[in-house]
């Protein structure tokens, strides 16, 4: 069973806080970090119907045959139990008493926000880092590790990966589309989704989609507010130093577990991707994504952009930290080219904010142009 690095920030949440929320994609591994991290603790899957019948309909009996310390997994499916898991933690208001998990990043944040308030912190875990993988399976090459993906039941099952994103997307992306929307054109959407995946790492042509699609921007718009809501894609925005004009300039759109994007581009072996057409784009998603893991599993809120300028400046990512920035080239080539860093040597003289660190990540081995180094995707820095 692989390690996550966010076990510990979550024992540390629990011992300030009466209720933590562990929240994040389906099949992320939310419940069985919950049962490692809290072993002590009772434990209620709401996909079971008794209990979730039991939650709805007399919370007090709920509580009295699962009683606290208690994890209560799938909380998304019954949102009026946070007013009763108010009610228990002012009752019993001890450290770590209730650890909630659930997908459905907006029905959740508005149960919270409605009913406890001040009484829980919210921690988001993602699929299985770098970080995570690499030091069990240190002979995973580049190919190998972008078509497995960072499932954990493909490294901690054996399950093949192929066949776990066919039932993911069938079982939970289809499934919670259909519950969030009203999905008339499930073959519509599927086309919407592998053109997604053709485009990670592009600007994101709404209007240009829709034609390719056949269906309106307007509806393009609602499916993609609901892949996020559900982690499939998360933005990534322009920088810009007027935080409004951030909000309005065209993002880019990643997928949140690169190993999907893959099934949904139709490549079936680790070889296809030598020389792939999407190896650059898929590999730019799956370092993106793991930084934002880094930032997570240390219980924090990221902060990334991306900049593009009309004078061909162009940086694949900025993470900013309070008033500095760190600034990150990416490329799946494994020869260095003074070339990727043209931009990285332009972008300080045009933000305002200092840049603390600036490096290329790729696919060969480390190397240094001037102060710029070149850094290998599985040494990529987890401070």
């Amino acid at each position: 069973m692989i390690q996550r690095t966010l076990e510990p920030i979550l024992k540390k949440f629990a011992e300030q806080f009466p209720t933590v929320t562990i929240q994040g994609p389906r099949q992320s591994g939310k419940t069985t970090l919950a049962k490692m991290a809290f072993p002590r603790h009772h434990y209620v899957n709401l996909e079971d119907p008794f209990a979730l019948e039991l939650a709805r309909t007399d919370y007090k009996a709920f509580f009295k045959l699962y009683p606290t310390p208690l994890i209560i997994d799938e909380i998304q499916l019954c949102p009026e139990l946070l007013r009763a898991v108010q009610v228990e933690v002012d009752l019993r208001p001890q450290s770590g008493n209730i650890i909630l998990t659930g997908s459905h990043q907006p029905l959740l944040r508005q149960g919270i926000c409605e009913s406890l308030a001040g009484r829980t912190i919210v921690a988001d875990l993602l699929p299985l880092s770098i970080e995570e993988i690499l030091p069990q399976h240190p002979s995973l090459t580049l190919e190998e590790l972008l078509y497995r993906g960072f499932m954990p039941r493909i490294y901690n099952h054996s399950v093949e990966p192929r066949l776990l994103y066919q039932a993911y997307y069938q079982t939970y992306v289809e499934r919670d589309v259909r519950q969030l929307v009203n999905l008339h054109n499930q073959n519509a959407f599927h086309v919407f989704l592998t053109l997604l995946a053709g485009r990670v790492g592009q600007l994101l042509n709404l209007h240009s989609m829709a034609n390719d699609v056949g269906v309106s921007v307007t509806t393009l718009k609602q499916w993609i507010s609901v892949l996020e809501a559900s982690y499939i894609v998360f933005r990534l925005h322009p920088y810009y130093e007027n935080l409004s004009r951030r909000l309005v300039k065209t993002p880019k759109l990643y997928f949140t577990e690169p190993g999907l994007a893959v099934y949904l581009l139709g490549i079936t072996s680790p070889d296809q991707l030598l020389h792939h057409p999407m190896r650059g784009g898929l590999f730019e998603n799956m370092v993106i994504a793991d930084k934002l893991k880094q930032v997570y599993n240390r219980g924090e809120r990221p902060q990334f952009f991306f900049y593009r300028d009309a004078a061909g400046v162009e940086v694949d990512l900025l993470c900013q930290q309070g008033s500095t920035l760190q600034a990150y080239e990416i490329k799946s080539a494994q020869t260095p080219s003074n070339d990727f860093v043209k931009s990285l040597e332009k972008i300080e003289r045009i933000v305002t904010l200092p840049i603390t660190d600036k490096s290329v990540i790729y696919a060969g081995e480390p190397y240094l142009y001037h102060d710029i180094p070149y850094t290998h995707y599985a040494d990529i820095k987890h401070d």
